[in-house]
Parts: C-alpha cells; structure tokens; sequence
C-alpha cells in the first residue's frame, strides 16, 4: 500500500485532507517529521491563511527541503490552496513582500475582482495532456475560498524540459489554478472540498506514485 504524508506545519484543513486521501485507499500519516515527510511515497503540502505565515511554519518544519529533497529524488509533491501558493517565487499581501519557495517564478498577489475573496463553485480550463483533471468534464467545478492568486505565468520554456501544464480559472480576470510539473503538481482549489470531481483528482494524482 502506497504511503502519503501530510505535512503538519501549524496551516491547513489538515484531518479533511487525511480523510479525502485515505478514503481512495492509501495509508495516510499526518506528520512533522523530517525523515517520514522525505521518504513517504507522497507528500501533500496543505495550506490557508497568510502566505507570511505559511512560509514561517513551513520553514520551522524544514519543509521547504523537503519539498526541494524530494523533487530532486523523483518523489511527487502535491500543493493545496497556500500550499500551491508557497511554491511560488513570492507574495505580497497588504504591501508585505515574502519569499516563496522559488520551484516556480511568478508572484502571489491579490486577484483582481468585483467580489473578493474567491469562495465557492468554479471550473477549471485545464490543457489538454493533464494528469489531474483526465476523465474529469469541462464544466467540472471545484471549491475555492482565497483572496490571493497567481495572475500570470512567468517561467520561460526550454528546450532542455518539457513545459509544465498550467490550468487557468476565470474571476473577475484569469489566475492559475493548477500546475502540473514533473514531480510537482499544485491547485489553488480544495480537491478535499469539492467532493466527487476532487476526490477524482486526487485519484489521479495518487496513481502517478
């Protein structure tokens, strides 16, 4: 049986991720731990709140090595809601800039809307090879609550790696709301939260461990 780890860092819907996870029958461990974190067969890296914050419990954990430890040892990471965020360059909330984890360039930065925070229903235009959203519909929607967002994609392509697959959402103007790249993939919504069509996603992220 795969193991997943959850990475307990003091932010996140840490028990509905254990529980979305280990309903589609895999062992499940919330934890700290350096080592189990690094060795799990899956790491799943929640996150709500402040980016500020966020990045502060990350790095109390260590958790920004082991993300980095386990991507470069071929082992696949999933970022959730701030967990995504974090994965970024950087954010800036109330003129406050932090730094990120830098696995991908860009800034987290408040969405540009009529209606802010983002809470509730929307889809997803996701491309066309995706992992996470294969066998899901078009008009599929998933649960999101935040106020911040990725607005623009910002890595240059190479020739030396394949392209990551970017998943757009629409409110108010485009943000990213998925990133699938190599070992490393990410939503800005709640596959624990969005019931049938998240389970789904998580199926398919699971079957790539």
């Amino acid at each position: 049986m795969k193991k997943v780890v959850i990475l307990d860092y003091g932010s996140g819907n840490l028990r509905s991720a254990e529980r979305a996870v280990a309903r589609l029958g895999v062992e499940v461990e919330v934890t700290a731990d350096y080592e189990r974190a690094l060795n799990a067969d899956g790491l799943v890296v929640p996150g709500v709140g402040a980016f500020a914050a966020c990045m502060a419990g990350l790095k109390a954990v260590r958790g920004e090595r082991i993300v980095d430890r386990r991507l470069a040892g071929g082992q696949p990471v999933l970022g959730i809601c701030v967990g995504m965020q974090i994965l970024f360059e950087r954010g800036v909330e109330h003129g406050v800039e932090t730094a990120g984890c830098d696995e991908w360039p860009g800034t987290v930065e408040r969405l540009e809307a009529p209606v802010v925070p983002h809470m509730g229903w929307n889809t997803v235009d996701a491309p066309e090879d995706t992992v996470l959203f294969k066998g899901i519909d078009a008009d599929t929607r998933f649960y999101f609550v935040h106020s911040y967002g990725v607005r623009k994609w910002e890595m240059e392509p190479s020739d030396a790696i394949a392209p990551p697959l970017v998943t757009w959402t629409t409110h108010g103007s485009p943000f990213i709301s998925a990133v699938e790249n190599g070992y490393l993939s990410a939503t800005q919504f709640h596959p624990e939260k969005s019931g049938d069509a998240g389970a789904e996603v998580l199926r398919n992220w699971l079957a790539t461990l």
